[in-house]
Protein backbone atom coordinates (compact mmCIF):
# COMPACT_ATOMS: atom_id res chain seq x y z
CA UNK A 1 0.00 0.00 0.00
CA UNK A 2 1.30 3.04 -0.92
CA UNK A 3 1.92 5.79 2.01
CA UNK A 4 -0.46 8.97 2.15
CA UNK A 5 0.94 12.26 1.41
CA UNK A 6 0.30 14.40 4.24
CA UNK A 7 -1.42 18.24 3.56
CA UNK A 8 1.74 19.73 4.11
CA UNK A 9 3.86 17.10 1.47
CA UNK A 10 0.85 17.74 -0.89
CA UNK A 11 1.27 21.79 -0.70
CA UNK A 12 5.21 21.52 -1.17
CA UNK A 13 4.56 18.54 -4.41
CA UNK A 14 1.64 21.62 -5.93
CA UNK A 15 3.94 24.65 -5.05
CA UNK A 16 7.52 22.55 -7.04
CA UNK A 17 5.31 21.66 -9.95
CA UNK A 18 3.91 25.18 -10.18
CA UNK A 19 7.21 26.63 -10.17
CA UNK A 20 8.33 24.31 -12.74
CA UNK A 21 5.45 25.73 -15.12
CA UNK A 22 6.43 29.10 -14.81
CA UNK A 23 8.51 30.77 -17.93
CA UNK A 24 11.97 31.10 -17.23
CA UNK A 25 13.26 34.95 -17.36
CA UNK A 26 15.54 35.85 -19.97
CA UNK A 27 18.52 33.77 -20.42
CA UNK A 28 20.15 37.31 -20.11
CA UNK A 29 18.83 38.87 -17.52
CA UNK A 30 21.86 38.10 -14.82
CA UNK A 31 24.91 38.50 -18.01
CA UNK A 32 28.11 37.23 -16.88
CA UNK A 33 31.30 39.30 -16.49
CA UNK A 34 33.66 39.09 -19.74
CA UNK A 35 36.37 37.31 -17.90
CA UNK A 36 33.70 34.58 -16.82
CA UNK A 37 33.01 33.36 -20.39
CA UNK A 38 33.52 30.00 -21.22
CA UNK A 39 36.84 30.96 -23.53
CA UNK A 40 37.87 33.69 -21.71
CA UNK A 41 41.29 33.73 -21.48
CA UNK A 42 41.70 32.06 -24.36
CA UNK A 43 44.20 34.08 -27.25
CA UNK A 44 43.77 33.10 -30.55
CA UNK A 45 45.69 34.44 -33.96
CA UNK A 46 43.49 34.14 -36.63
CA UNK A 47 45.26 34.53 -40.03
CA UNK A 48 42.35 33.32 -42.46
CA UNK A 49 40.67 35.00 -44.68
CA UNK A 50 37.39 35.21 -46.26
CA UNK A 51 34.83 32.95 -44.47
CA UNK A 52 35.64 29.39 -43.13
CA UNK A 53 38.64 30.35 -40.80
CA UNK A 54 36.74 33.59 -39.83
CA UNK A 55 33.95 32.29 -39.20
CA UNK A 56 35.52 29.70 -36.70
CA UNK A 57 37.21 33.13 -35.28
CA UNK A 58 33.66 34.42 -34.81
CA UNK A 59 32.37 31.68 -33.02
CA UNK A 60 34.94 31.59 -30.73
CA UNK A 61 35.64 35.27 -29.85
CA UNK A 62 31.81 35.02 -29.07
CA UNK A 63 31.96 33.17 -26.46
CA UNK A 64 35.11 34.99 -25.00
CA UNK A 65 38.15 34.40 -26.58
CA UNK A 66 40.20 37.00 -27.55
CA UNK A 67 41.27 36.95 -31.57
CA UNK A 68 43.53 38.73 -32.98
CA UNK A 69 42.77 38.80 -36.62
CA UNK A 70 46.41 39.42 -39.23
CA UNK A 71 45.21 40.88 -41.73
CA UNK A 72 47.53 42.65 -44.76
CA UNK A 73 48.20 46.44 -44.89
CA UNK A 74 46.05 48.58 -47.26
CA UNK A 75 44.07 45.89 -48.52
CA UNK A 76 43.30 43.86 -45.26
CA UNK A 77 40.75 40.93 -45.78
CA UNK A 78 39.17 40.33 -49.45
CA UNK A 79 35.84 40.04 -47.41
CA UNK A 80 36.14 43.52 -46.51
CA UNK A 81 34.45 44.40 -50.11
CA UNK A 82 32.69 41.58 -51.08
CA UNK A 83 28.89 41.94 -52.38
CA UNK A 84 27.20 44.79 -50.56
CA UNK A 85 29.82 48.02 -49.21
CA UNK A 86 28.24 50.33 -46.47
CA UNK A 87 28.82 54.17 -47.01
CA UNK A 88 32.46 53.83 -45.78
CA UNK A 89 33.08 51.29 -48.47
CA UNK A 90 32.81 48.42 -46.10
CA UNK A 91 31.47 44.94 -46.54
CA UNK A 92 28.27 44.89 -43.70
CA UNK A 93 29.47 41.20 -43.71
CA UNK A 94 32.78 41.73 -42.80
CA UNK A 95 31.37 44.05 -39.73
CA UNK A 96 29.62 40.72 -38.90
CA UNK A 97 31.83 38.21 -39.63
CA UNK A 98 34.59 40.52 -37.45
CA UNK A 99 32.57 41.15 -34.70
CA UNK A 100 34.93 41.03 -31.49
CA UNK A 101 37.76 40.95 -33.31
CA UNK A 102 41.24 43.01 -33.02
CA UNK A 103 42.18 43.67 -36.30
CA UNK A 104 46.18 43.94 -36.76
CA UNK A 105 47.65 44.42 -40.52
CA UNK A 106 51.10 42.76 -40.79
CA UNK A 107 52.42 41.88 -44.16
CA UNK A 108 53.56 38.36 -44.35
CA UNK A 109 55.51 38.45 -47.76
CA UNK A 110 57.66 40.03 -45.45
CA UNK A 111 60.22 38.17 -43.17
CA UNK A 112 60.08 41.11 -40.38
CA UNK A 113 56.29 40.68 -40.63
CA UNK A 114 56.01 37.33 -40.38
CA UNK A 115 58.59 37.28 -37.82
CA UNK A 116 56.03 39.44 -35.95
CA UNK A 117 53.28 37.06 -36.60
CA UNK A 118 55.66 34.06 -35.22
CA UNK A 119 56.33 36.02 -32.30
CA UNK A 120 52.38 36.50 -31.59
CA UNK A 121 51.88 33.13 -32.16
CA UNK A 122 54.24 31.80 -29.58
CA UNK A 123 52.10 33.85 -27.02
CA UNK A 124 48.93 32.52 -28.46
CA UNK A 125 47.19 29.75 -27.60
CA UNK A 126 45.44 28.70 -30.67
CA UNK A 127 46.52 29.29 -34.31
CA UNK A 128 43.41 29.48 -36.85
CA UNK A 129 44.27 29.50 -40.88
CA UNK A 130 42.87 28.02 -43.87
CA UNK A 131 45.70 28.63 -46.55
CA UNK A 132 46.48 26.59 -48.85
CA UNK A 133 48.19 23.04 -47.24
CA UNK A 134 52.06 24.19 -46.86
CA UNK A 135 51.60 27.97 -47.11
CA UNK A 136 52.29 28.04 -43.20
CA UNK A 137 54.97 25.79 -43.23
CA UNK A 138 57.16 27.58 -46.78
CA UNK A 139 56.58 31.23 -44.42
CA UNK A 140 58.69 28.61 -41.37
CA UNK A 141 55.03 29.50 -39.06
CA UNK A 142 53.75 25.75 -39.36
CA UNK A 143 53.68 23.45 -36.24
CA UNK A 144 57.22 22.22 -36.44
CA UNK A 145 58.57 25.32 -36.62
CA UNK A 146 56.37 27.40 -33.55
CA UNK A 147 56.03 23.53 -30.81
CA UNK A 148 59.42 24.22 -30.04
CA UNK A 149 58.78 28.03 -28.87
CA UNK A 150 55.56 27.14 -27.84
CA UNK A 151 54.59 23.41 -27.29
CA UNK A 152 50.87 24.09 -26.11
CA UNK A 153 49.66 25.40 -29.57
CA UNK A 154 46.92 24.71 -30.98
CA UNK A 155 46.64 24.71 -35.03
CA UNK A 156 43.48 24.92 -36.08
CA UNK A 157 43.56 24.33 -39.90
CA UNK A 158 41.07 24.38 -42.69
CA UNK A 159 41.29 23.42 -46.13
CA UNK A 160 39.52 21.97 -48.93
CA UNK A 161 40.37 18.31 -48.94
CA UNK A 162 42.75 18.32 -45.46
CA UNK A 163 46.55 18.53 -44.76
CA UNK A 164 46.89 15.12 -46.27
CA UNK A 165 46.06 12.81 -49.30
CA UNK A 166 46.90 13.21 -52.60
CA UNK A 167 44.23 16.06 -53.13
CA UNK A 168 45.54 18.16 -50.24
CA UNK A 169 47.87 20.44 -52.75
CA UNK A 170 44.13 21.40 -54.76
CA UNK A 171 42.71 24.82 -54.14
CA UNK A 172 39.34 24.25 -52.06
CA UNK A 173 36.58 26.52 -52.60
CA UNK A 174 33.44 25.49 -50.63
CA UNK A 175 31.42 25.32 -54.33
CA UNK A 176 33.62 22.55 -55.54
CA UNK A 177 33.76 21.17 -52.05
CA UNK A 178 30.25 21.05 -52.05
CA UNK A 179 29.83 19.24 -55.10
CA UNK A 180 33.12 16.44 -54.42
CA UNK A 181 31.00 15.98 -51.15
CA UNK A 182 27.50 14.42 -53.23
CA UNK A 183 25.83 17.44 -51.69
CA UNK A 184 24.94 19.61 -55.01
CA UNK A 185 23.87 15.78 -56.94
CA UNK A 186 21.54 15.56 -54.33
CA UNK A 187 19.78 18.87 -54.68
CA UNK A 188 17.96 19.57 -57.69
CA UNK A 189 14.88 18.15 -59.18
CA UNK A 190 15.22 14.62 -60.37
CA UNK A 191 14.91 13.46 -63.88
CA UNK A 192 11.61 11.36 -63.74
CA UNK A 193 13.39 8.28 -66.09
CA UNK A 194 16.81 8.59 -64.62
CA UNK A 195 16.38 9.55 -61.06
CA UNK A 196 19.57 11.98 -61.62
CA UNK A 197 19.52 14.77 -61.80
CA UNK A 198 17.66 17.27 -64.65
CA UNK A 199 19.53 19.77 -65.20
CA UNK A 200 22.50 21.88 -63.08
CA UNK A 201 22.01 21.30 -59.42
CA UNK A 202 20.29 23.74 -57.27
CA UNK A 203 23.01 25.44 -54.82
CA UNK A 204 21.87 27.42 -51.75
CA UNK A 205 22.67 30.84 -51.99
CA UNK A 206 25.28 31.10 -49.55
CA UNK A 207 28.43 29.74 -48.94
CA UNK A 208 27.55 26.59 -46.70
CA UNK A 209 30.62 24.37 -47.07
CA UNK A 210 32.43 27.41 -45.64
CA UNK A 211 30.23 27.78 -42.74
CA UNK A 212 30.06 24.66 -41.79
CA UNK A 213 33.80 23.70 -42.24
CA UNK A 214 33.96 26.83 -39.69
CA UNK A 215 31.72 24.77 -37.60
CA UNK A 216 33.19 21.94 -37.71
CA UNK A 217 37.04 24.29 -36.97
CA UNK A 218 35.32 26.24 -33.81
CA UNK A 219 34.55 22.73 -32.26
CA UNK A 220 37.48 20.52 -33.03
CA UNK A 221 39.48 24.01 -31.41
CA UNK A 222 37.04 23.60 -27.98
CA UNK A 223 37.85 19.82 -28.21
CA UNK A 224 41.48 20.37 -28.18
CA UNK A 225 41.80 22.79 -25.47
CA UNK A 226 39.52 20.69 -23.34
CA UNK A 227 42.10 18.15 -24.16
CA UNK A 228 44.94 20.01 -23.79
CA UNK A 229 43.57 20.96 -20.13
CA UNK A 230 43.55 17.27 -19.71
CA UNK A 231 47.12 16.64 -20.95
CA UNK A 232 48.11 19.28 -18.63
CA UNK A 233 46.98 17.89 -15.39
CA UNK A 234 49.19 15.08 -16.13
CA UNK A 235 52.39 17.34 -16.94
CA UNK A 236 51.80 17.29 -20.30
CA UNK A 237 52.02 19.56 -23.33
CA UNK A 238 48.86 19.79 -25.47
CA UNK A 239 49.75 21.22 -28.44
CA UNK A 240 47.83 19.86 -31.60
CA UNK A 241 46.45 20.02 -34.82
CA UNK A 242 42.63 20.27 -35.32
CA UNK A 243 42.70 19.17 -39.16
CA UNK A 244 39.37 20.64 -41.02
CA UNK A 245 38.40 19.38 -44.51
CA UNK A 246 35.16 21.03 -46.32
CA UNK A 247 35.04 18.24 -47.84
CA UNK A 248 35.02 16.08 -45.19
CA UNK A 249 32.84 18.68 -43.11
CA UNK A 250 30.05 18.09 -46.12
CA UNK A 251 30.35 14.75 -46.20
CA UNK A 252 28.80 15.35 -41.85
CA UNK A 253 25.71 16.43 -43.02
CA UNK A 254 25.03 13.56 -45.59
CA UNK A 255 22.81 11.45 -43.21
CA UNK A 256 22.68 7.96 -44.16
CA UNK A 257 23.88 8.00 -47.27
CA UNK A 258 26.87 6.11 -47.29
CA UNK A 259 25.43 3.27 -45.33
CA UNK A 260 22.42 3.24 -47.52
CA UNK A 261 24.82 2.42 -50.09
CA UNK A 262 26.65 0.16 -48.73
CA UNK A 263 24.03 -1.93 -47.49
CA UNK A 264 21.34 -1.33 -50.01
CA UNK A 265 23.54 -0.47 -52.90
CA UNK A 266 20.81 2.56 -53.41
CA UNK A 267 22.20 6.07 -54.66
CA UNK A 268 20.33 8.98 -53.66
CA UNK A 269 19.27 11.33 -56.02
CA UNK A 270 17.91 15.24 -55.78
CA UNK A 271 14.20 15.46 -54.80
CA UNK A 272 13.29 18.97 -55.52
CA UNK A 273 11.43 20.74 -52.60
CA UNK A 274 10.88 17.62 -50.63
CA UNK A 275 13.44 14.71 -48.83
CA UNK A 276 14.14 11.25 -50.14
CA UNK A 277 12.39 8.60 -48.03
CA UNK A 278 10.37 11.19 -45.93
CA UNK A 279 6.49 12.01 -46.25
CA UNK A 280 5.27 14.41 -46.32
CA UNK A 281 7.37 16.73 -45.73
CA UNK A 282 7.66 19.73 -48.52
CA UNK A 283 6.88 23.06 -49.89
CA UNK A 284 2.96 23.75 -50.87
CA UNK A 285 1.79 26.72 -53.31
CA UNK A 286 -0.39 28.93 -51.53
CA UNK A 287 -2.55 31.79 -52.61
CA UNK A 288 -0.23 34.32 -53.64
CA UNK A 289 -0.01 37.84 -51.29
CA UNK A 290 -3.19 40.14 -52.60
CA UNK A 291 0.36 42.87 -52.00
CA UNK A 292 2.14 40.90 -54.82
CA UNK A 293 0.15 38.84 -56.91
CA UNK A 294 2.78 37.50 -59.13
CA UNK A 295 4.64 36.13 -56.77
CA UNK A 296 4.66 32.59 -55.87
CA UNK A 297 3.79 31.72 -52.03
CA UNK A 298 4.64 28.78 -50.42
CA UNK A 299 4.38 27.15 -47.24
CA UNK A 300 6.18 24.17 -45.66
CA UNK A 301 5.18 21.56 -43.54
CA UNK A 302 6.36 18.71 -42.25
CA UNK A 303 3.81 15.74 -40.88
CA UNK A 304 6.18 12.86 -41.32
CA UNK A 305 4.66 11.72 -37.67
CA UNK A 306 2.36 8.73 -37.32
CA UNK A 307 -0.34 10.78 -34.93
CA UNK A 308 0.91 14.45 -36.94
CA UNK A 309 0.32 13.23 -40.68
CA UNK A 310 -3.41 12.23 -39.43
CA UNK A 311 -4.40 15.69 -37.88
CA UNK A 312 -2.82 17.06 -41.10
CA UNK A 313 -4.83 15.26 -43.37
CA UNK A 314 -8.23 16.17 -41.42
CA UNK A 315 -6.88 19.59 -41.72
CA UNK A 316 -7.10 19.01 -45.38
CA UNK A 317 -10.38 17.14 -45.61
CA UNK A 318 -8.99 14.21 -46.49
CA UNK A 319 -9.51 11.63 -43.91
CA UNK A 320 -9.71 8.94 -46.45
CA UNK A 321 -5.95 9.13 -46.97
CA UNK A 322 -5.40 7.58 -43.41
CA UNK A 323 -5.89 4.19 -42.10
CA UNK A 324 -3.69 1.34 -41.82
CA UNK A 325 -2.10 1.92 -45.33
CA UNK A 326 -1.12 5.07 -44.37
CA UNK A 327 -0.26 4.77 -41.03
CA UNK A 328 3.16 4.53 -40.96
CA UNK A 329 6.07 6.85 -42.56
CA UNK A 330 7.19 3.54 -44.98
CA UNK A 331 3.41 3.33 -45.87
CA UNK A 332 2.88 6.89 -47.10
CA UNK A 333 6.47 6.74 -48.86
CA UNK A 334 4.90 3.99 -52.00
CA UNK A 335 1.58 6.74 -52.20
CA UNK A 336 3.84 9.99 -51.52
CA UNK A 337 2.01 11.69 -55.26
CA UNK A 338 -0.91 10.74 -53.45
CA UNK A 339 -0.81 12.28 -50.60
CA UNK A 340 1.41 15.47 -51.96
CA UNK A 341 -1.37 16.06 -53.84
CA UNK A 342 -4.10 15.74 -51.79
CA UNK A 343 -2.12 18.37 -49.63
CA UNK A 344 -1.25 20.64 -52.73
CA UNK A 345 -4.89 20.41 -53.74
CA UNK A 346 -5.84 22.55 -50.41
CA UNK A 347 -2.93 24.56 -49.78
CA UNK A 348 -3.42 26.32 -53.28
CA UNK A 349 -7.02 27.68 -52.30
CA UNK A 350 -5.97 28.93 -48.81
CA UNK A 351 -3.43 31.58 -47.87
CA UNK A 352 -0.41 31.11 -46.43
CA UNK A 353 -1.48 32.96 -43.34
CA UNK A 354 -4.58 30.69 -43.66
CA UNK A 355 -2.79 27.58 -43.88
CA UNK A 356 -0.26 28.94 -41.10
CA UNK A 357 -3.19 29.34 -38.85
CA UNK A 358 -5.01 25.64 -39.78
CA UNK A 359 -2.07 23.90 -38.90
CA UNK A 360 -0.92 25.36 -35.85
CA UNK A 361 -4.12 25.20 -34.34
CA UNK A 362 -4.22 21.19 -35.33
CA UNK A 363 -0.33 20.47 -33.72
CA UNK A 364 1.26 20.32 -37.50
CA UNK A 365 4.60 21.68 -38.11
CA UNK A 366 4.50 24.43 -40.44
CA UNK A 367 6.07 27.51 -41.56
CA UNK A 368 6.01 30.44 -43.92
CA UNK A 369 9.08 30.72 -47.08
CA UNK A 370 10.07 34.16 -46.11
CA UNK A 371 12.19 36.76 -46.74
CA UNK A 372 15.18 38.52 -44.83
CA UNK A 373 12.78 41.57 -44.21
CA UNK A 374 10.03 38.77 -42.88
CA UNK A 375 13.23 37.84 -40.55
CA UNK A 376 14.09 41.23 -39.21
CA UNK A 377 10.84 41.71 -38.09
CA UNK A 378 9.35 38.42 -37.09
CA UNK A 379 7.94 38.28 -33.54
CA UNK A 380 10.52 34.98 -32.72
CA UNK A 381 13.58 36.36 -34.19
CA UNK A 382 12.92 39.46 -31.92
CA UNK A 383 11.72 37.91 -28.63
CA UNK A 384 15.06 36.06 -28.89
CA UNK A 385 17.09 38.96 -29.66
CA UNK A 386 18.17 36.69 -32.65
CA UNK A 387 19.08 40.01 -34.28
CA UNK A 388 21.04 42.54 -32.84
CA UNK A 389 21.87 46.02 -33.46
CA UNK A 390 25.63 46.83 -33.12
CA UNK A 391 27.40 49.95 -33.48
CA UNK A 392 29.61 50.81 -35.99
CA UNK A 393 32.44 53.45 -34.92
CA UNK A 394 32.35 54.57 -38.96
CA UNK A 395 36.13 54.97 -40.18
CA UNK A 396 37.50 55.09 -36.37
CA UNK A 397 38.73 58.79 -36.68
CA UNK A 398 36.20 60.88 -36.40
CA UNK A 399 35.58 61.98 -39.96
CA UNK A 400 33.16 59.49 -40.43
CA UNK A 401 29.80 59.52 -37.90
CA UNK A 402 28.43 55.96 -36.68
CA UNK A 403 25.32 53.95 -37.43
CA UNK A 404 24.10 50.65 -35.93
CA UNK A 405 24.50 47.53 -38.08
CA UNK A 406 21.61 44.83 -38.00
CA UNK A 407 23.95 41.30 -37.43
CA UNK A 408 22.79 38.22 -36.09
CA UNK A 409 23.63 37.48 -31.75
CA UNK A 410 25.18 34.89 -29.92
CA UNK A 411 24.25 31.02 -30.80
CA UNK A 412 23.96 28.67 -29.34
CA UNK A 413 21.98 30.71 -26.77
CA UNK A 414 24.15 30.12 -23.48
CA UNK A 415 22.67 30.92 -20.50
CA UNK A 416 24.43 34.44 -18.72
CA UNK A 417 26.14 34.81 -21.99
CA UNK A 418 24.91 38.37 -23.76
CA UNK A 419 23.23 37.83 -27.21
CA UNK A 420 24.89 41.65 -28.38
CA UNK A 421 28.65 41.24 -29.93
CA UNK A 422 30.57 43.86 -28.19
CA UNK A 423 31.51 45.49 -31.19
CA UNK A 424 31.45 45.61 -35.14
CA UNK A 425 34.29 44.55 -37.52
CA UNK A 426 36.83 46.86 -37.00
CA UNK A 427 38.67 49.03 -39.51
CA UNK A 428 41.90 48.07 -41.25
CA UNK A 429 44.78 47.38 -38.25
CA UNK A 430 42.71 48.91 -35.95
CA UNK A 431 44.20 47.35 -32.99
CA UNK A 432 47.71 47.39 -34.63
CA UNK A 433 49.68 49.34 -32.56
CA UNK A 434 47.50 48.55 -29.55
CA UNK A 435 48.44 44.74 -29.73
CA UNK A 436 52.02 45.13 -30.89
CA UNK A 437 52.65 47.19 -27.45
CA UNK A 438 50.87 45.18 -25.33
CA UNK A 439 51.86 41.71 -26.51
CA UNK A 440 55.05 42.23 -27.97
CA UNK A 441 56.07 45.24 -26.16
CA UNK A 442 57.72 47.55 -28.87
CA UNK A 443 58.27 51.27 -28.30
CA UNK A 444 56.40 53.79 -30.52
CA UNK A 445 59.54 54.42 -32.61
CA UNK A 446 59.93 50.84 -33.16
CA UNK A 447 56.27 50.87 -34.01
CA UNK A 448 56.79 54.10 -36.56
CA UNK A 449 59.82 52.63 -38.13
CA UNK A 450 57.57 49.22 -39.13
CA UNK A 451 54.99 51.39 -40.67
CA UNK A 452 57.44 53.18 -42.50
CA UNK A 453 58.93 50.21 -43.99
CA UNK A 454 55.85 48.93 -44.82
CA UNK A 455 55.92 46.00 -42.77
CA UNK A 456 52.73 47.25 -40.59
CA UNK A 457 49.76 49.09 -41.48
Amino acid sequence: MEPQSSPMSSKIIRSIAQCRRKPRTHAYSSVVKPEDLPLAGVRVLEMGQLIAGPFAGQLLGQFGAEVIKVEPPKVGDPLRVWRELDVDGTSPWFRSIARNKKSVAIDLRKQEGRELVKRLAIKSDVLIENFKPGTLEKWSLGPDSLHPYNPSLIFTRVSGYGQTGPWAPRPGYASVCEAESGFRYINGFPDPETGGLSGPPVRPNISLGDSVAGLHAAFGTVLALLSRQRMRKRGQEGGTTVDVSILESMLNLMEGIVPEYDRKGKIRGPSGSSVTGIVPTNAYPCLPDPESPGVPTYIVIGANGDTIYNRLMNVVERPDLTGPAYQQNHHRVERQVEIENAISEWTRNHSAEEVLDAMTKAGVPVGRVVTVKDIVEGEQVQARGAIQDVWVDGNGDGRQEGWNLKMTGTFPVLEGVSPVPQWAGPELGRHTDEVLKSDLQLSDTEISNLRHEGIIG
